[in-house]
């Protein structure tokens, strides 16, 4: 007995996906991060050229102790090389602040891999020139690598003298400890565990 004329051949012909296609796993992930990325090394290489440019100026328009007013007492131009970290802890461990900042940085490069988020991207991009900055100083100024005195020259109100690099790693501090409080993640994503797990419970009330 023959089919009547014009019935579809579903025996024959393979029926075409109902869904969209897949993709080869990683592919959108892997375009997505390099587009990604790219915050990472833009701040990374715009904080460390900044930093070194400002403190070239500095060593040459500050020196000789001179002071230069920008908001009264609050905030002025003051050269100093700080041998020490932040408000000049650890003058006598110069060489081991240094190899801390190494940690740090490398620490820095090594989540790189990791990032799937502007934010983070740009986030860590700016703590990473920010120690680049820093470190730099410590190798190549004097009196000697590892031993290199850091260029500061902000000073704000006689309360800590800081430099571009130490701008960078606060903002981007600040930046990374915002996107940890909203729960959002280094690839991007909100875990939804909370409202999971307020999902699968009943609500209390009273039954009748």
């Amino acid at each position: 007995m023959q089919e009547p004329a014009g019935a579809p051949l579903s025996a024959t012909q393979p029926s075409e996906p109902s869904g969209p296609t897949e993709r080869p796993e990683g592919a959108a992930e892997a375009t997505t991060g390099r587009g990604v990325l790219r915050w990472y090394v833009i701040a990374a290489v715009v904080v460390l050229l900044v930093d070194q440019a400002s403190k070239v100026w500095a060593v040459g328009a500050l020196d000789n102790a001179r002071t230069i007013p920008l908001v009264g007492d609050a905030l002025s131009l003051r050269l100093i090389r700080n041998s020490g970290a932040a408000f000049s802890i650890g003058d006598s461990m110069t060489w081991l602040m240094t190899l801390v900042a190494v940690g740090v940085t490398a620490a820095i490069l090594v989540a790189a891999r990791r990032i799937g988020s502007s934010r983070w991207s740009l986030a860590l991009g700016l703590v990473l020139g920010g120690s680049l900055g820093n470190l730099y100083d410590r190798f190549f100024r004097e009196p000697a690598p590892l031993r290199g005195h850091v260029v500061d020259f902000i000073d704000y109100g006689g309360l800590f003298v800081g430099n571009v690099a130490d701008i960078a790693i606060v903002v981007g501090a600040a930046m990374l400890l915002w996107l940890v409080f909203t729960n959002i993640g280094m690839d991007g994503t909100r875990p939804q565990h909370a409202a999971d797990d307020s999902t699968d419970q009943p609500e209390e009330g009273f039954h009748g």
